[in-house]
């Protein structure tokens, strides 16, 4: 089979940036195999040089400059490129993408899938009307769907109304090799900023108002408040750039803790940076499959986390972690102070996280997933060449 003759596949995204879905896509597409499938990234905004992540040199990517508003003109630039393109499988991602979906079916694609990966910001929990009334007008222009949590299949299913034999329920994978426990001596943040034997408590992720990024900052300052040890010994490290940034500092200073944390935003060792992180904290407001969670899961590290979304399908409570309430600094300063104070807890749990992410949580399992689920959607002639 020459390299044409192999299946295409568009991508369709609102835009390629920082973030958890985009890292799920540089995942797959990485690790996907290139004798199986081709792939293009349409943005219908813009794109950044996130895209250099994925270790393929294969992959072009397209902005279409979707302006905000009601204008309708990117609907005929995307059914010209696709035109152009002419995939094979055309796969949209998220509420912010889903009208590719009608744009595909009059370019002509007939295998068309959607995934869910997360609700929308302003419906963490799917009952929107205007928007369920959206996803139920592409329902029959979907041939298939991708659900990452059981969460959202079950969503899909009951509220969005789609029947359940057109869902597979896919976990994201994680790269265990690249997400591994710390080998040697603790290096992170400024010199002298953590001891060996500090409690280094941190999080990775956008520093967006769904993060909820301040209540994990108000835990950390009630930590300090009610064991007089933690200032000696615990250390707060959030790495992401976002809007909740400068609140979050303006909190340490409030508080004279600013010289026991370190947010040093957006960075590109994130592997080496989470191996030097005791105890992962992801305050949400709502999820989908949070990558951050398997990767510091990976890395052998308890999850604190609130108990939203896909959440508690990775961490199991007192097993692999702690889950605390949303908004509730209080709750989660007191699951902080159990780790403080129960070394042997911390270790254990840590160790439950990484066989977790080994036995269920793989990479191979993911790609597998995907491949499955892409096969299905295509003719039998074209999905018998991607198998040779």
């Amino acid at each position: 089979m020459t390299k044409h003759e192999i299946p295409l596949i568009a991508h369709i995204v609102h835009h390629f940036r920082v973030g958890g879905m985009e890292n799920g896509m540089v995942n797959l597409i990485s690790h996907m195999p290139e004798e199986r499938f081709r792939h293009v990234v349409i943005c219908l905004d813009d794109y950044t040089d996130f895209r250099a992540r994925i270790r393929r040199s294969d992959v072009d990517f397209y902005a279409l400059a979707k302006p905000a508003g009601r204008d309708v003109s990117w609907y005929f630039r995307l059914w010209r490129l696709l035109r152009a393109l002419s995939p094979d499988i055309v796969h949209t991602r998220n509420l912010s993408a889903i009208e590719g979906q009608f744009v595909a079916a009059a370019a002509g694609i007939r295998a068309r899938i959607h995934g869910e990966h997360g609700r929308d910001v302003f419906d963490l929990h799917g009952k929107n009307r205007k928007y369920n009334l959206l996803r139920k007008l592409a329902r029959p222009f979907v041939g298939h769907y991708i659900a990452v949590s059981r969460d959202l299949e079950q969503w899909l299913i009951g509220t969005v109304g789609v029947a359940p034999q057109r869902v597979s329920q896919i976990y994201n994978g994680v790269d265990s090799a690249l997400f591994h426990p710390r080998e040697g001596a603790r290096n992170i943040g400024p010199a002298g900023f953590a001891a060996e034997d500090a409690l280094v408590i941190g999080s990775v992720g956008r520093m967006a108002e769904v993060k909820d990024y301040p209540s994990l900052v108000r835990a950390f300052i009630r930590l300090l408040e009610i064991e007089p040890a933690a200032r000696q010994r615990a250390r707060l490290v959030i790495i992401g750039e976002g809007i909740a940034r400068e609140t979050c500092l303006n909190l340490l200073r409030d508080a004279n803790a600013e010289q026991l944390a370190w947010l040093p935003g957006e960075r590109k060792d994130v592997p080496e940076l989470m191996r030097n992180i005791d105890l992962f904290v992801l305050p949400s407001l709502g999820e989908g499959i949070s990558n951050t969670i398997l990767e510091a899961m990976s890395c052998g590290l308890p999850v604190v986390a609130t108990r939203v979304g896909g959440n508690p399908e990775l961490v199991e409570n007192a097993h692999t972690g702690m889950l605390v309430p949303v908004s509730d600094p209080e709750s989660l300063a007191q699951s902080l102070l159990k780790y403080f104070r129960n070394e042997n807890m911390l270790h254990l749990h840590g160790q439950a996280s990484r066989a977790r992410i080994e036995s269920q949580f793989s990479m191979q399992a993911m790609v597998r997933g995907y491949l499955s689920a892409y096969e299905s959607v295509l003719p039998r002639s074209i999905a018998g060449n991607a198998d040779n």
